[in-house]
């Protein structure tokens, strides 16, 4: 049952690490690219946050309030500028002095000897150390005074030469590793370091693992905790034997660092050490560099050794490769400038030869203009015949309607005056002579031949032109309709007319039996109703129930 759970935990544990941050290895050395490049915005915003304590310091009324002050000075210089963490440091001590608190003199000398481990001044740091009275050690300072002497111990065992002392720095660092686990509280970051630190020595890599993964999901950590414990988680890979796992969080933990604006790390030296093992010696390069501008501007001395060994064999293979890319460079230089030689030649010989094809093609673009401008007249005048044809065609057809529906009212106006005459005939026959003159006098037979004349006017116009009251209504602002029992009204009569292309008022005024100023009057009180342009207005008429090409 144990095995099954352990497999299980192998396999989900990569799911529960990358809850948090799920980006490839690739995405994360992207994103170290991109902040080193801008790594100035984040130690600015650090600048700032400490240049407003040291604002508040020299505002400060009393030595509680400076002793205050420069410990939160002290914290942002630490890892930051270990010279000014220093100066800090000291003043917190003249501080105690003078305020006469004995935790404050042993914080501020526990202080002084966390700088003095961190520039690999351990034997003063111990002295330093050795000379605080435990036993008068307040309980909140006991996790700061066992951390600074495992660390102490553990850095002296990692750089000891011998053995033998290697293995006795080991083991006060194994004795101080437990007393600050039973001093920490068992929730805290301190205490899951710890452990996990512990887990690792004796070769518990998966319960470390697993015991920081599940304190890095959680969301409160800040970039300071988060580089901590990716670094330790990067560690615990390493002893694994699992590269791709260190990789990833050595990544991590680098991006937290550089975010922080913090200048003394270890995170991205061993990360350029693995790209570089990659073969990717350009960002190998990069991060060692970076690495010495902040190991060199915090005066981290141990860091800056650090660095140094490793620095001449990535910068050795960096030299290589850029003096590769040069001569590569160079060679291409030459065929360029060789090929850039040919190409002038070629385009020397290719401009005479287009300076004869831009004259023929120019001889072309004439000819073709000319045929272009030929062919749109032959389009033009294929459109004007086109439209006299459909004029023509329409005219024939309108004549031929009226020439039909004339000649049959001709025939019965003979029939009709055949039939008056002999009326009139048997009038005069039997002597009524005064029934007769009435007869001859009166116009109700010329009236109602009329009304029939323009009635059948009317049928035969909008036989041929169907929607001409509506078209026709369509172009003016107030319509006209015919009265009840009429096709057409006088006004649409006019304009029926007009569309039948007798324009001429005294034509119309003639076929309407009305004067020629009634007739003006009518066809300019019809455009003064007109829809937009008045001296359009009769040109639209005339394109009533035309079929549109």
């Amino acid at each position: 049952m144990k095995k099954v759970i352990l497999i299980l935990v192998t396999i989900l544990l990569p799911v529960l690490l990358s809850a948090k941050d799920n980006k490839s290895t690739d995405a994360l050395l992207r994103e170290i690219d991109g902040i080193i490049k801008n790594r100035q915005t984040y130690g600015a915003e650090k600048e700032v946050r400490i240049a407003d304590l040291k604002k508040l310091l020299v505002e400060s009324t009393s030595d509680e309030q400076r002793y205050g002050f420069c410990g939160r000075l002290f914290d942002e210089y630490r890892a930051y500028n270990l010279d000014s963490s220093f100066v800090y440091a000291q003043r917190k001590q003249d501080l105690a002095h003078r305020l006469d608190k004995q935790d404050y003199l042993d914080d501020s000398a526990m202080n002084m000897a966390e700088v003095m481990g961190t520039t690999g001044m351990y034997k003063e740091a111990l002295e330093l150390l050795g000379e605080i009275d435990k036993k008068t050690l307040p309980d909140y300072l006991y996790s700061y005074y066992y951390h600074l002497y495992r660390t102490i111990y553990g850095l002296m065992g990692d750089y000891a030469v011998t053995a033998k002392a290697k293995k006795e720095y080991y083991r006060m660092t194994d004795l101080y590793r437990d007393s600050l686990l039973q001093t920490n509280v068992s929730d805290s970051l301190g205490h899951v370091l710890v452990m996990a630190d512990k887990c690792t020595v004796h070769a518990q890599y998966d319960q470390a693992i697993n015991m920081l993964a599940d304190f890095y999901n959680k969301p409160s950590l800040d970039a300071h905790a988060q580089a901590m414990i990716t670094y330790t988680l990067s560690e615990a890979y390493r002893l694994k034997g699992d590269k791709k796992g260190q990789k990833h969080y050595l990544a991590l933990s680098a991006i937290a660092d550089l975010k922080s604006a913090v200048k003394e790390y270890v995170s991205l030296r061993k990360l350029a050490s693995l790209v570089y093992e990659d073969g990717d010696i350009d960002r190998a390069y990069n991060y060692l560099k970076c690495s010495l501008e902040d190991a060199t501007l915090c005066n981290a001395r141990l860091r800056t050794l650090e660095i140094s060994q490793v620095f001449p064999i990535i910068d050795k293979a960096y030299q290589l490769k850029t003096e590769r890319q040069q001569r590569e460079m160079k060679t291409s230089l030459i065929c360029i400038s060789l090929l850039s030689v040919f190409l002038l030649v070629a385009i020397f010989f290719v401009y005479k030869q287009m300076k004869k094809v831009a004259a023929a093609r120019r001889e072309v673009i004439d000819t073709n203009t000319l045929l272009q401008e030929l062919n749109e007249e032959l389009h033009d005048s294929n459109s004007q015949l086109k439209e006299m044809n459909h004029t023509l065609s329409e005219a024939n057809y309108i004549k031929e309607e009226y020439i039909g529906r004339y000649m049959d009212q001709c025939s019965a106006y003979l029939d009709k005056m055949d039939l008056y005459r002999r009326s009139l005939n048997k009038i005069a026959a039997a002597g009524r002579v005064e029934e007769l003159y009435k007869a001859i006098k009166s116009s109700q037979f010329l009236d109602e031949e009329l009304k029939e004349f323009y009635a059948n006017f009317d049928m035969t116009f909008l036989q041929l032109f169907p929607n001409f009251v509506d078209e026709f209504n369509a172009l003016l602002t107030e319509p006209m309709q015919p009265k009840p029992g009429e096709l057409l009204n006088t006004e649409l009569r006019i304009f029926a007319l007009i569309r039948l292309g007798i324009t001429d008022s005294t034509k119309i005024a003639q076929f309407l039996r009305y004067s020629v100023t009634t007739i003006y009057n009518y066809r300019t009180r019809v455009r003064n109703k007109a829809l937009g342009e008045r001296d359009e207005f009769e040109t639209k008429v005339m394109k009533i129930g035309k079929v549109e090409e």
